[in-house]
């Protein structure tokens, strides 16, 4: 599952603000914060939505075998 981390993480890679996630992913700004400041984790669907946008830029999600979230990596562009 996404963390908070590595959303920050892809964030950065991407220059992106928390309100061009929101805009990009359609989850409210007010959730991502929460999300980022470790105040709740958001329903499924906007894990998703969230995860989706950043892969369509070329970022990409490390998780070992339990699941667990290890790493953010971007596809070099061009």
């Amino acid at each position: 599952m996404l963390t908070a981390n590595q959303c920050r993480a892809a964030r950065a890679w991407l220059n992106w603000s928390q309100a061009d996630l929101s805009e990009r992913s359609g989850v409210s700004l007010s959730a991502l914060r929460d999300f980022e400041g470790s105040k709740r984790t958001p329903i499924k669907n906007n894990l998703a939505a969230i995860q989706v946008a950043f892969e369509s830029e070329g970022v990409e999600f490390m998780f070992n075998d339990g699941g667990d979230a290890v790493g953010v990596s971007v596809a070099p562009s061009g």
